[in-house]
C-alpha cells in the first residue's frame, strides 16, 4: 500500500532560537521548568505530554504517551495504573526514559533515569484533586488488559459511580497511583538550521551535574 506523499521528501529546517552550555542553568530540573514555562506561555498543544519508555524483564522496549503532573527538586511525577503494562515493566526494571517534544519550540527534552512509586499520601493528594469521572475510572478501567468490549467498560463505570453516588470522597485504588523518576542523564536539544542542531546533556557524576555539548 503505497502512501500519497514522499515523507523521505519532508524535512523542516529549524532556526528559531540556540542554545549554549553556558546558557543554560546548572541545574538540569531548573533549565527543564524554564523550557516547561515556556512550553505553557507559549500555548502548544499538551506542553506536558510525554512519551514513557520502559523496558521489560527481556529487554523488550515498550513506549506510550502520558502526563507530567509535579516537578520537585527530586525529580518528575507522573501517575498511572500499578498493574498496567507500565507499571508491571517498571516494577521488573524500574528504569525509564522521558522524551518531550515542542514543535512550535523546535525543542525537544530527552530524561533517564531511576522510577520508584512515590508515598501514598502523594498519591492520596493527587487523587483527590482529580475531577470525580476520573476517580472513577481508576476503579473501573483494568488498565492494560483485555476487555471483551467498550460496553464492559461502560458498566464498571456505572457500578462504581453508583457504589460512590452517596460517597463524600472516593478512596483511591491501591493499584493506582504516582511514579517518581529522578533523573541521572538529560539533554536539552534546540533545532538548528542544516541540522546543525544544539544538544547540551547533563549527567550526575559523583553527585554534581556535569554539562556537555553533543554533536548532533
Amino acid at each position: 500500500m503505497a502512501l500519497n506523499h514522499n515523507i523521505a521528501d519532508i524535512r523542516t529546517n529549524y532556526s528559531k532560537q540556540a542554545l549554549s552550555e553556558a546558557s543554560v542553568a546548572p541545574n538540569p530540573i531548573v533549565q527543564f521548568h524554564t523550557w516547561l514555562d515556556e512550553a505553557i506561555n507559549a500555548e502548544v498543544n499538551e506542553p506536558t505530554a510525554f512519551v514513557l519508555s520502559t523496558v521489560n524483564a527481556a529487554g523488550e522496549p515498550s513506549a506510550r504517551v502520558v502526563l507530567l503532573k509535579e516537578i520537585n527538586d527530586q525529580g518528575f511525577t507522573f501517575f498511572t495504573n500499578y498493574n498496567s503494562r507500565k507499571g508491571q515493566e517498571l516494577k521488573q526494571n524500574p528504569f525509564a526514559s522521558f522524551t518531550f517534544f515542542w514543535p512550535a519550540l523546535e525543542r525537544q527534552v530527552r530524561i533517564e533515569g531511576r522510577v520508584s512509586q512515590v508515598t501514598a499520601e502523594v498519591s492520596d493528594a493527587y487523587f483527590r484533586s482529580r475531577p470525580k469521572g476520573s476517580q472513577i475510572g481508576a476503579w473501573a478501567s483494568p488498565q492494560s488488559k483485555v476487555v471483551s468490549s467498550r460496553e464492559e467498560l461502560q458498566q464498571a463505570d456505572q457500578k462504581y459511580t453508583e457504589q460512590f453516588a452517596d460517597a463524600d470522597t472516593i478512596p483511591r485504588p491501591d493499584h493506582w497511583g504516582g511514579y517518581l523518576l529522578k533523573p541521572t542523564h538529560v539533554e536539552f536539544w534546540q533545532g538548528r538550521p542544516n541540522r546543525l542542531h544544539d544538544r547540551v546533556v547533563y549527567e550526575f557524576v559523583n553527585n554534581n551535574w556535569q554539562i556537555n555539548r553533543l554533536a548532533p
